[in-house]
């Protein structure tokens, strides 16, 4: 079983004391997001649990917490793009980000973390231009400290219109996406750093960057060491490579405030959701009602067999 923790909120930065009392206890629950109501119970014994893979903006408040998961395999997708506060409300100092990039990447090794420079956005301020210039300048922070980057495009959902309303913020056109990505692949490639697409519709493999997979099989069997039967996640958009995984977050939970967001409605609504947090509740968010039906997950090891793949 991999575990997803979280596509729907930043869980290292925000609901570390949460997570790490989830694993002492051995079990969390997680409400279907489309059906609130059915509530799945998730089983955390490592001997199951195959990999953790952690998505976050600001991992600092946990990395102290990752003594405690000394029986697990983990890597991190560690988002760190050019936008200040005006569109990253309540984020640190990018400085600051970057230095715990670097600390995180010291302690489990730059293989286990991933940058993300991701979504790209054009507003009235931010260019093509702006972009390259910042893509370098990060790139030379953090090059020592992983070995991959992963991008994406925005795409304007509604709830992204509306609270980007006011920023000239756009996706870019068909036409301007392989200019950027040429140009990004050139830089990446000075620095010995792979990039990778993710869920992207443009075919950007004549500028030397192929799709990702943000739930990774080859990198999570390169990091346990075993093969994996594994299939590609139906769940996801299709254009995603990601293959099957749990995710245990729940959507408009994340109070980083990011305006660009898809995993939130709104502020206020993750505001309020945030303030029902119990750090030893087995909810992310709130408790059990008696509208609840609450349900085992099918889980397993998803191990292929018991030969180590690398010496």
């Amino acid at each position: 079983m991999i575990i997803s923790a979280s596509r729907r909120t930043d869980i290292p930065s925000l609901y570390g004391e949460w997570f790490i009392n989830r694993i002492n206890k051995g079990f969390l629950f997680v409400r279907n997001p489309f059906n609130p109501a059915v509530v799945y119970k998730i089983d955390l014994n490592p001997d199951i649990v195959d990999c953790i893979v952690f998505w976050t903006k600001n991992p600092n408040p946990f990395i102290n917490k990752l003594q405690y998961l000394s029986q697990y395999r983990y890597y991190f997708h560690f988002t760190v793009t050019p936008y200040g506060n005006t569109l990253e409300k309540n984020l640190p100092d990018k400085k600051d980000i970057i230095n715990t990039f670097r600390i995180l990447s010291g302690r489990i090794g730059k293989e286990r973390v991933v940058w993300r420079y991701d979504p790209i956005i054009y507003t009235d301020k931010i260019n093509m231009d702006y972009h390259l210039m910042n893509f370098e300048y990060l790139i030379k922070e953090l090059h020592r400290h992983t070995g991959k980057c992963i991008i994406s495009f925005i795409h304007m959902y509604n709830k992204c219109r509306r609270n980007l309303e006011g920023k000239g913020a756009r996706e870019l056109t068909d036409a301007e996406i392989p200019v950027i990505s040429e140009k990004m692949a050139r830089i990446a490639n000075n620095y010995n750093i792979k990039i990778e697409t993710c869920a992207s519709k443009t075919d950007l493999s004549d500028h030397g960057i192929n799709p990702g997979s943000c739930i990774d099989k080859q990198l999570i069997e390169k990091i346990i060491s075993r093969n994996l039967n594994i299939s590609k996640d139906k769940n996801q958009r299709k254009q995603c490579n990601c293959f099957e995984s749990i995710d245990i977050g729940e959507y408009n939970t994340c109070v980083n405030n990011c305006l660009y967001c898809y995993a939130n409605f709104n502020f206020e609504t993750a505001r309020q959701n945030f303030k029902r947090h119990d750090p030893e509740s087995p909810f992310l968010t709130g408790s059990s009602t008696d509208k609840d039906t609450i349900q085992d997950r099918t889980q397993k090891s998803l191990i292929a067999n018991d030969i180590k793949m690398f010496s």
